[in-house]
């Protein structure tokens, strides 16, 4: 791989008394390599971490609160909604910049409510192919229509009037929706509906419309040096307008301790994060034990090393090491491509091959085996933590595997001399499981192997990097994977919209299209959370289960590993990342 190096010019700061100390140095790591850094671009989860601090939503989330609660980050204050649930009208703070860029010519350019419209356009663009346009498709008035238009005539008009996104000035916003959509605050709260500037994008942008390498934002941080695949520097924003730590506690005795040494400080504190791409498990838990690493995310497969029963083993607890542990509000599914020639289909052969590779497959043994038991299974495709999400379901999908084999007597698939199955007509098959390249993904492809030869099945393990899966997975190219989602907003339609039909090419990695599965998640986006949506969402994962495209796998703990310098760090279940709102003692 080719390594590029950016390098931000020089920018001149003001007096910033109290702001980010720049001998305040955090140190953290990335297990796979980020793919680049523009909000409506971005797909994976670590080019998204740093999105999250390079440009602002109008909307975030309370550091502290639990549940997840909404407060203003640009926005003035929270928005005014009509009684129709259908218009909403966002005011914006003034005198917030961009950090400086050769295409501002020297003057501060401030940020408006122009470029936030420009930038929820943007993921409207057909040719910027955005996975994240599902999140306004069918919702903006005259949006959609101005998206079709772009697919004729190959451009998208982004100075044509929608009535949907409606400038009213400078700092006001008015947006109607062609139905009221509970969610929109949230959504506006993503990192993928963060404000670019349109002098930028037109400036950078490659053929795709994208600007993945020269991010310019009004965050707490600007990016100063990237090598790619490797190291990612950034260093605090100078001309970051001044923003206090005021967080609300939740009910964790521990928020009062986070409260009494960061609130009232400005935001942020640390100077400098430095990112290290480290893909190896044990390489990662080595450089944190080295103290050359502030913050560090532990994976179930290093759990033993560090953790008993779920707290930190007595030697990491006299270093003063910080453990920070929840569920992650994440799915984790098994999915085969319904658009596959031999596991895809809705024929009743075909839903009986999958139905009985997830019957074979015992979630709990790659839970033991994989992540060492830091992980809990789910039977509801709404993980712990969202709303929406039933304790008390049960899948009609359990592990079964003599019923297993004898669902595929049953529908043909017979055994050769060799001991594998062949199909009904008597021609063989496998099936190629694709996996990342790192040991945990052969740990999975291990576990795998043992489910698909318990029920007499080919496997063949295809390792790839992280990029390359995310990039065929979206093209519809693999055949399996094990895919996880973490929730982008706290709802369970963030979740049930990965089996919609419409969503192929975003997020329905499985590539499932089934009219009743769909017919039902457009009735439920008609409704506020509640028992008659929760009613909609029990029927939708009764069709998952009937036609089995995909198995319900499991949400992982996070166990978050901190050095004793660093202050008030606590992992928050829906922001990707703390770094604005932690702090480092120098003297440790």
């Amino acid at each position: 791989m080719s390594m590029q190096i950016y390098a931000a010019q020089a920018e001149t700061a003001p007096d910033n008394a109290g702001f980010a100390d720049p001998e305040k140095v955090l140190r953290t790591i990335f297990p796979v390599a980020e793919t680049g850094f523009d909000p409506a671009a971005t797909r994976d989860l670590y080019s998204n971490v740093v999105n999250e601090v390079i440009f602002e939503r109008l909307f975030s989330y309370d550091y502290l609160a639990s549940p997840a609660r909404i407060v203003p980050e640009t926005a003035e204050k929270l928005p005014e909604i009509s009684e129709d649930g259908k218009t909403y009208l966002i005011r914006l703070k003034k005198n917030i910049y961009f950090t400086p860029d050769e295409m501002f010519q020297g003057k501060k350019r401030e940020l408006t409510m122009d470029d936030y419209a420009y930038s929820l356009k943007r993921l409207m663009d057909p040719k910027i192919a955005s996975s994240h346009r599902w999140l306004l498709e069918g919702k903006i008035l005259g949006l959609d229509a101005c998206t079709e238009k772009a697919k004729k005539t190959g451009k998208f008009d982004y100075d044509a009037k929608i009535p949907g996104l409606e400038v009213v000035d400078k700092y006001t916003l008015r947006i109607r929706l062609t139905r009221p959509d509970f969610n929109l605050p949230m959504i506006l709260a993503y990192t993928a509906t963060s404000a670019v500037a349109r002098e930028v994008i037109e400036k950078y942008q490659d053929l795709q419309g994208q600007v993945m390498g020269n991010p310019v934002g009004t965050g707490p941080y600007r990016l100063t040096e990237w090598v790619r695949g490797s190291k990612i520097v950034l260093e605090a924003n100078r001309n970051y307008r001044p923003v206090f730590w005021d967080a609300e506690p939740g009910k964790d005795p521990a928020d009062q301790q986070i409260v009494r040494a960061m609130k009232g400080k400005r935001i942020p504190q640390i100077g400098k994060v430095i990112v290290h791409v480290i893909l190896e498990d044990q390489s990662r838990l080595l450089a944190f034990q080295k103290d050359e690493s502030d913050l560090f995310q532990l994976y179930g497969g290093l759990a033993p090393q560090v953790l008993k029963d779920g707290k930190l083993k007595p030697e990491f607890q006299k270093k003063g090491i910080q453990l920070s542990r929840i569920i992650d509000p994440e799915l984790t599914i098994y999915y085969w491509n319904m658009q596959d020639p031999v596991f895809g289909g809705l024929s009743k052969e075909k839903i009986a091959l999958r139905r009985a590779v997830a019957m074979a497959h015992r979630v709990e043994d790659e839970i033991r085996i994989v992540d060492n038991g830091e992980a809990v299974p789910l039977e509801f495709p709404i993980p712990p933590g969202v709303v929406g999400h039933d304790p008390d379901y049960r899948s009609s999908i359990q592990y079964d595997p003599v019923a297993a084999n004898a669902l595929l007597d049953k529908f043909g698939y017979k055994k050769g001399k060799d001991g594998y199955r062949n199909l009904p007509d008597g021609q063989p098959f496998e099936i190629h499981y694709t996996t990342q390249t790192e040991s945990r993904g052969h740990l999975q492809a291990e576990v795998w192997k043992k489910t698909y030869d318990s029920v007499g099945i080919r496997m063949q393990a295809d390792f790839r990097p992280f990029a390359e899966i995310l990039k065929a997975e979206k093209q519809c190219q693999l055949t399996q994977r094990i895919s996880p989602w973490m929730a982008d907003y706290p709802d369970g339609d963030n979740f049930m919209q990965l089996f919609y039909g419409k969503n192929i090419h975003m997020n329905n990695n499985g590539c499932m299209e089934i009219p009743e599965y769909d017919r039902l998640y457009e009735a439920s986006q008609q409704l506020p959370a509640g028992p008659e949506r929760d009613l909609l969402y029990h029927k939708m994962a009764r069709i998952l289960e009937v036609y089995a495209p995909q198995r319900i796998g499991y949400a992982r703990y996070r166990n978050m590993l901190a050095q004793p310098r660093v202050i008030g760090y606590k992992k928050h279940p829906i922001m990707h990342v703390e770094w604005p709102f932690i702090d480092i003692d120098k003297n440790k």
